[in-house]
């Protein structure tokens, strides 16, 4: 059967990566037939992580407000557009769809009016889930409004990077598909699932009138429940470990719920790991221990609780420093993806701003392979079996088929 475009189906889908960053939906999509064959983004110190890990030939440095349709590649079948959050997200400023960095979707959309009927069978958009709320729920509707007004009949639905990695990162994503849906598609409010909680359901409710639809996806997997796999083992004479003096006053901040939750902890035979955010209380500096073992949401870095620390504590002994670059490639599934050249701080913006490779393989197997490329005996296509095999596999385990890791 042919792709759009008259691209033919055994070949890898040609696609676009809008906000390219350093390059994570690369590294998810590859491996399941992929092509990326133009990417964009603003910032020079992800172009460069990005040119470290992929061949960058194709990639334009620019402000996105600069791309015009006539200068992308054609027959493009998926474009990707993870765009700034930080108009959207509760801890940035609100300011919605009208703010300059999350108004960066207009651009986005703007670029695909402009590919006419040369514009992707799929796009997939990625956002914090600020997005839903942001404005009462108006910028939401706007976006979906102006995707159905391109022809995407679209689809909402949830994914926490917790299921894939130990880490807390829930993300809402959009999938609009132009054409036929995949077999299996449905109109009309989803049933609830791991990916699609009662919210989900409400916005596909209350958007009803633009012909969006669900596909059906497999229940999400339990997750890692533990640091473990991603701590990097430093020595302890490693100068990254802080003195006496600042671990001690890392615990004099702490509440007294913190600190007993903190002693339990240290008093232990076995260690365990958490990590630490800084927040402001009643205006005052203090350290927060994570209940659980996993991390927090990785931010972009920035000073206050944009970074998070990490706390070793067992046998008696209590060890903090701050988290590595390593710990945060793998955190984002990313595994030993290279930074060629950025300081320490860059490497953790980079991950920080990026989206995490197991969730957008996920994605790519359960959703975007059975529309870009629906497999006639019904089982797994060649892609995702071979995509699914150890040797491939980026993050921490295996996703495939949304089994428990």
């Amino acid at each position: 059967m042919p792709g759009a475009a008259g691209v033919p189906s055994g070949s890898g889908f040609r696609t676009l990566e809008f906000f390219a960053g350093i390059g994570l939906v690369r590294a998810a999509l590859e491996p399941l037939g992929a092509r990326v064959v133009w990417a964009n983004d603003i910032v020079s110190a992800k172009r460069d992580a990005y040119a470290a890990n992929h061949d960058a030939a194709h990639f334009r440095l620019g402000d996105v407000r600069d791309v015009r349709a006539i200068e992308l590649p054609a027959d493009i079948e998926l474009a990707t557009s993870s765009f700034p959050c930080v108009d959207l997200s509760l801890a940035g400023n609100r300011r919605g769809l009208e703010g300059l960095q999350s108004g960066m979707f207009w651009e986005f959309a703007r670029v695909l009016a402009e590919m006419g009927a040369g514009r992707p069978r799929v796009v997939l958009l990625e956002n914090v889930h600020g997005f839903a709320t942001s404005h009462g729920g108006a910028d939401l509707t706007r976006a979906l409004r102006e995707l159905a007004a391109l022809d995407y009949s679209c689809d909402v639905f949830s994914v926490d990077a917790r299921h894939f990695v130990p880490q807390s990162r829930p993300r809402m994503f959009i999938v609009g598909i132009r054409g036929a849906l995949p077999a299996g598609a449905r109109r009309g409010s989803p049933p609830l699932s791991s990916s699609r909680p009662a919210w989900v359901r409400r916005v596909h409710e209350r958007h009803a009138n633009l012909g969006m639809h669900h596909l059906p996806l497999p229940e999400l997997p339990e997750g890692p429940v533990d640091l473990s796999p991603i701590v990097q083992r430093l020595g302890a004479d490693d100068e990254r470990w802080w003195d006496r003096a600042r671990v001690g006053a890392f615990v004099g901040s702490l509440s007294e719920a913190q600190l007993e939750r903190l002693a339990s902890l240290r008093d232990a035979e076995a260690v365990s790991y958490r990590t630490a955010y800084r927040r402001t209380r009643n205006g005052v500096a203090v350290w927060e221990l994570r209940r659980d073992g996993i991390a927090g949401c990785l931010r972009t870095t920035g000073g206050g609780s944009s970074k998070q620390a990490l706390a070793v504590l067992g046998n008696g002994d209590v060890r903090v420093r701050w988290m590595t670059p390593s710990e945060y490639a793998r955190l984002m599934g990313a595994g030993d993806y290279r930074l060629r050249g950025a300081t320490a701080n860059q490497a953790l913006f980079g991950f920080g701003d990026a989206v995490v490779v197991d969730v957008i393989r996920w994605i790519g197997q359960h959703y975007l392979l059975p529309t870009l490329r629906p497999d006639p005996a019904g089982g797994r296509t060649p892609a995702c079996a071979q995509a699914c095999s150890p040797g491939l596999a980026t993050g921490l385990g295996h996703t495939c088929l949304g089994r428990d890791r």
